[in-house]
């Protein structure tokens, strides 16, 4: 095809010379022009930028807060769901989490017993994301007619009409908006609607596309005794985030971040993957989502090929090196004779927001990355403050490094999630602004200069 065209071109510009000398400069430059202009809309459609304009944060209200011992004597209320034995041991989960006091459950657990109706299923939903959405639209001149994308996530409620109906009908978006629900894929699906978005957009142009991540916990609440189920109950709190992408280019004076590159790694065709998260029935038929022992290898697995993917394309030249050399020695080493190296992904980004799956997860992201714990703070204080809140743990990062006043103009900021599947995603932002409170959520408002508070050194093997 290109050829083709090449071909055309270099005919029909030989055909000017057939012409008088008086009209050839203005037809041969008037072609030119014409040529141009041509190859410059063929460029700007193949490398169409894509900013994040803005991101909101939900904070739960005061009286959704549910300390430690209000969850466990809530629970020993309950002693028809949970036995003793149950009981304490989330109260020892609970003890080495890695959580504060201030972490919030929804309206449903609230009720003795809880109630779980599909209505309060909705109104968690919409609670959270309507909030983070109203949150984004306050910061930025867009209108909600102007949305032309929209994508939702979220593991365990997906209801009919569906989690993008809800948003489309709330804020009235046009009746040819794109829409996109994402269900049963984890906490790693942050970065992975933030790649489906960025494709859209790259398709569909001058358009704003809306990203809302949460996790229901009304619907994801287990009632029985498997430990390996039990865990999810401890750590997952409410929370959501919501994003604004646009294609515009005039848009880049604005925005906060320049998407670069995204990168996603599923490892579903190993067994062991595939079930280290896993919802299914307990023995007494009750559905809740186990973890699996093997749920930090396959973790590992998973980081190791995502970042196989990033790596040549965000680390210097010395790393590339370094690490190519290694797998040469390893390829022709006896097994287990040449250690792996991994590249020190510290040169390539100033800012790592890692999934804040819980405690052991983020100390394992450390020791793999051998990161310092500058580099884990977010991690570490949004689990701290809010809990594992699944897919948008990630932008309440983000917002932490932003409120710090962290985030500098130039920064490169490397987003990643971790989750069922077992997948590992990520994306390489770079922002294009400096930014400090002002400009970043208000989810850390109350308690960013209070943090970071001293962590203890021991943790329980948590999602």
């Amino acid at each position: 095809m290109v050829m083709s065209l090449a071909i055309l071109f270099l005919r029909v510009y030989f055909s000017f010379f057939l012409l008088p000398s008086s009209t050839q400069a203005f037809a041969v430059s008037t072609y030119a022009l014409i040529c141009s202009a041509y190859v410059w809309l063929i460029i700007k459609r193949l490398w169409t930028p894509v900013y994040i304009m803005s991101f909101g944060c939900y904070k739960p209200p005061q009286n959704f807060r549910v300390p430690f011992a209000s969850y466990v004597e809530h629970c020993r209320l309950l002693k028809d769901r949970w036995d003793e034995s149950s009981i304490q041991f989330q109260e020892k989960v609970l003890s080495k989490a890695g959580m504060s006091q201030l972490t919030a459950l929804p309206t449903s657990f609230h009720y003795l017993p809880p109630r779980i109706t599909l209505q309060l299923e909705r109104q968690e939903c919409e609670t959270v994301l309507f909030a983070a959405v109203d949150e984004i639209l306050s910061s930025v001149n867009v209108k909600p007619h102007q949305i032309g994308v929209v994508v939702s996530n979220c593991s365990a409620f997906s209801p009919t009409p569906s989690m993008t109906s809800m948003i489309i009908n709330k804020y009235k978006l046009p009746v040819d908006v794109k829409s996109y629900t994402l269900a049963g894929m984890g906490c790693s699906v942050g970065p992975l609607a933030l790649d489906l978005a960025k494709r859209v957009l790259t398709i569909h142009r001058n358009k704003y596309a809306l990203i809302v991540s949460t996790e229901n916990l009304t619907r994801s609440l287990y009632f029985g005794n498997e430990r390996s189920m039990l865990v999810t109950n401890c750590l997952f709190r409410v929370g959501g985030s919501a994003v604004l992408l646009s294609n515009k280019w005039a848009d880049r004076k604005v925005a906060k971040y320049k998407i670069m590159y995204t990168a996603r790694s599923h490892m579903g065709a190993i067994d062991m993957c595939y079930r280290s998260v896993y919802q299914e029935e307990d023995a007494n038929g009750t559905v809740g989502v186990g973890l699996s022992k093997d749920l930090m290898k396959s973790a590992a697995l998973a980081l190791q090929h995502n970042m196989r993917i990033l790596g040549p394309k965000v680390l210097p030249l010395s790393e590339i090196f370094l690490y190519t050399l290694n797998q040469l020695k390893v390829r022709f080493s006896a097994k287990g004779e040449a250690k792996q190296y991994i590249p020190n992904f510290k040169l390539a980004f100033d800012n790592i927001c890692i999934h804040a799956g819980g405690t052991a997860v983020i100390r394992a992201m450390e020791k793999a990355l051998d990161l310092p714990f500058k580099y884990s703070e977010p991690s570490h204080m949004t689990l701290y403050r809010f809990g594992n809140i699944s897919s948008a743990s990630i932008w309440y990062e983000l917002a932490y490094e932003e409120s710090k006043g962290r985030v500098k103009q130039g920064n490169r900021v490397w987003v990643v999630g971790l989750g069922s599947g077992f997948k590992c995603c990520s994306a390489y932002l770079k922002a294009l602004k400096t930014m400090d409170m002002s400009c970043s959520s208000q989810c850390w408002s109350d308690t960013i200069a209070e943090l970071p508070v001293e962590l203890p050194s021991t943790s329980h093997h948590c999602h």
